[in-house]
């Protein structure tokens, strides 16, 4: 099984920005945490803050990999060209939220991107990647 994370724009800052909001682990420590809990698993993370990039990462990977975790970030809100690069592929995408978008800012309570993902997990941390990934299998 492949499976692809992608973390969009500022979640590079993991560990680092609000950590009352998102904690103080990096991606990149965590990541290594779920390879290890999942070591029958072919994982890869990728990460841009650019829109553009996001999109050829799902073109590149949404016809020959088994599961796609999108937390597109801020584009949650924003994006119809990522929704419209995940409805266009046929790798399943499973939308992630570290925090819970309901209890934020009102303009962050819409996602444009739900209606092409085969669900959402929101406000259950870094927990969520692994479930996501447990959804998969």
């Amino acid at each position: 099984m492949k499976i692809l994370i992608i973390n969009g724009p500022n979640l590079n800052l993991l560990g680092k920005r609000e950590p009352e909001v998102y904690g103080s682990t990096s991606f990149e420590e965590y990541f290594e945490e779920l390879k290890n809990t999942f070591p029958e698993i072919h994982l890869e993370y990728y990460q841009s803050n650019v829109e553009g990039e996001l999109i050829n990462k799902i073109h590149e990977v949404g016809f020959t990999y088994d599961a796609i975790l999108l937390n597109a970030g801020g584009y949650t809100h924003t994006s119809v060209a990522i929704s419209d690069a995940i409805a266009g592929v046929t790798t399943p995408t499973l939308e992630v939220h570290i925090s819970n978008i309901y209890k934020r800012e009102e303009f962050r309570h819409k996602s444009i991107i739900s209606k092409s993902c085969v669900g959402m997990i929101s406000g259950l941390g870094l927990k969520g990647y692994e479930l996501g990934i447990r959804y998969f299998l």
